[in-house]
């Protein structure tokens, strides 16, 4: 039987809860025993889905982010979803640089971190229904295991 576990964790849509939702992933994610450099990835690809929903998503109104985790064998799922204004063309919003908030400061990277941090970035959207994130990351792939047979 294949390692699965699964967690769901609602909050609301406070710039203050950025940092507990990537720890929260990062701390549910350390039963695969990541390398830190993996747990770096994943806390940098859910804050940057975490603050598209509060600055994009619900424009800074108080609403709830949702956030949907679970694990079959090495690979790390995560979900983020909202219920805000929803991308009107995610295809060009997910283009390097784009940003529709540029009176912010907003570099337009978020979706291209996503990308560079994650295996694979899947994402829905409906306008006025919201955004929902799908990530994958596999766990350990690359990195050798020492056995003593390998001394």
């Amino acid at each position: 039987m294949k390692n699965t576990n699964e967690m769901e964790l609602v909050f609301d849509s406070r710039p203050v809860n950025e940092g507990f939702a990537r720890v929260s992933v990062a701390a549910f994610m350390t039963q695969l025993n990541p390398t830190l450099e993996e747990v770096s990835d994943v806390k940098t690809a859910v804050s940057e889905a975490v603050t598209n929903a509060l600055i994009h998503g619900y424009d800074g109104k108080v609403k709830k982010i949702m956030i949907r985790c679970w694990i079959e064998g090495q690979t790390l799922y995560v979900e983020i979803r909202d219920e805000g204004k929803g991308i009107e063309n995610v295809e060009k919003a997910m283009e390097p640089l784009f940003t529709t908030r540029p009176e912010l400061d907003r570099s337009g990277m978020g979706f291209a971190f996503m990308e560079a941090f994650m295996d694979n970035v899947y994402v829905e959207s409906e306008l006025g229904k919201g955004t929902l994130v799908r990530m994958k990351k596999t766990i350990g792939k690359g990195r050798e295991l020492w056995t003593t047979q390998s001394l």
